[in-house]
C-alpha cells in the first residue's frame, strides 16, 4: 500500500472509531508506530483536525467527514465477494440487510465498476454445504442487536439435540459461525454459567425488554479456547490418499495435529477427536482411500459399522 492510500485509510480508521491507539493503528495497517506518528503528523499539517489524548489515543474532531471516497475495482470486488460467502451462512435477516447495502454501493460506482461487477457475479460463484435449513429462522440481525443492546432473550432450546426442551433466560454476549452452524455464546441463568448454544437447535427465541449488567471482560474467543482444552480429546492416526486429502482437510471435524508423506504416496496425520464413534462414520464415508490406523478401538467401531452396513445390503440382494 503506497503512502497516500495508507493516509487516506487512516482518515477512514478514525472517522469509524471514537478513539483508537497508534499502537492499534500500527496493527491495522501492518506498519511501525514511529510510521504511524509520522503520517499522524503528516495528516495534522495537511488540515485533518485529529485530537490526541495522552493515556487515550487519537480521535477526530466531532462533526469532521472525509468526502465519500470512490471504491477501486479491487475493493469492490473484495465487497462483492464478501456478499457472495455470506448468502453461504446467512439467514434471511441478514441476506434481506446485505443486499440492501451492496445495492447502495452499487448506485455510487461509476458505469465502468457496474459493468466490472456485473461480469465478475457472471464468472464468480461461492458454493460450499450448506446447514440443514429445516428450522430457518430469521434470527441473526435480532439476536446480534439484542447483544450490541445488552438485552435478555428467553429461549427454547434442545439440549445436545436430544428432544428435550428446557426454558432459559440468557444473558447474549457473542455470535459466531463455526462447525457450519451459528453459535449464540451467552450467560445461561439456568446453569448460571456461559454456554454455548447451537442456533439450529433453539426452537423458540424472544428478545426481553430486560437488560442484563456485567460481562464486560467477557472474551469469546477465550471462552471456546477453554472450552476445546477442556475437553478430553482422543488422539487418532489416519492414512489418507492424496487424491482426497485436499477434501479431507477441508472437511476435517478435528484437531490436526501432524502431517508426513507416506513411502506408499499417503498422508498420515495425526489429529484429535472429540468422539471415536463420530469419527469413525465421517471416515468411512471416504471408502478405502483413508484406512484408520490409531487407536484400536477406532477400526473396531470402523469395522463393525462397516460389516453392518455390508449385512444391511447383502440382505437386500438376497431378497431381490
Amino acid at each position: 500500500m503506497n503512502r497516500i492510500d495508507r493516509l487516506t485509510g487512516m482518515i477512514l480508521l478514525l472517522q469509524g472509531q471514537r478513539v483508537i491507539t497508534a499502537e492499534q493503528i500500527a496493527g491495522h495497517f501492518e506498519i511501525s508506530v514511529r510510521t504511524v506518528y509520522r503520517d499522524l503528523s503528516a495528516l495534522g499539517e495537511a488540515g485533518v483536525p485529529i485530537i490526541a489524548e495522552a493515556g487515550v489515543g487519537y480521535s477526530l474532531v466531532r462533526g469532521y467527514h472525509m468526502p465519500p471516497v470512490m471504491f477501486t475495482e479491487d475493493e469492490a470486488a473484495a465487497l462483492f465477494m464478501s456478499g457472495e460467502v455470506t448468502e453461504q451462512i446467512a439467514d434471511d435477516s441478514l441476506k434481506h440487510a446485505l443486499r440492501s447495502a451492496l445495492l447502495k454501493v452499487r448506485s455510487v460506482l461509476p458505469q465502468e465498476k457496474r459493468d466490472y461487477l456485473h461480469r465478475l457475479k457472471d464468472a464468480v460463484g461461492v458454493w460450499f454445504r450448506r446447514p440443514d435449513d429445516s428450522a430457518k429462522r430469521e434470527s441473526l440481525m435480532p439476536i446480534q442487536d439484542a447483544i450490541v443492546r445488552r438485552l435478555c432473550l428467553a429461549i427454547l432450546y434442545n439440549t445436545a439435540n436430544r428432544g428435550t426442551l428446557t426454558d432459559r433466560i440468557v444473558e447474549p454476549v457473542g455470535l459466531i459461525f463455526y462447525s457450519r452452524q451459528w453459535h449464540l455464546i451467552a450467560w445461561c441463568r439456568v446453569r448460571r454459567d456461559f454456554r454455548d448454544f447451537r442456533l439450529d437447535r433453539v426452537a423458540r427465541w424472544e428478545v426481553l425488554g430486560e437488560c442484563f449488567e456485567g460481562h464486560a471482560g467477557f472474551s469469546v474467543k477465550d471462552f471456546l479456547r477453554d472450552s476445546i482444552e477442556c475437553h478430553e480429546l482422543t488422539p487418532a492416526t489416519v492414512l489418507v490418499d492424496q487424491e482426497v486429502l485436499e477434501r479431507f482437510r477441508l472437511e476435517m471435524p478435528c484437531t490436526p495435529v501432524s502431517s508426513d508423506l507416506q513411502a506408499d504416496g499417503r498422508v498420515k496425520l495425526e489429529v484429535l477427536s472429540f468422539s471415536v464413534p463420530w469419527m469413525a462414520e465421517w471416515l468411512l464415508g471416504f471408502g478405502r482411500r483413508v484406512e484408520a490406523v490409531h487407536p484400536p478401538e477406532l477400526r473396531e467401531r470402523m469395522g463393525a459399522v462397516a460389516r453392518e452396513l455390508a449385512g444391511m445390503y447383502a440382505e437386500e440382494t438376497v431378497g431381490v
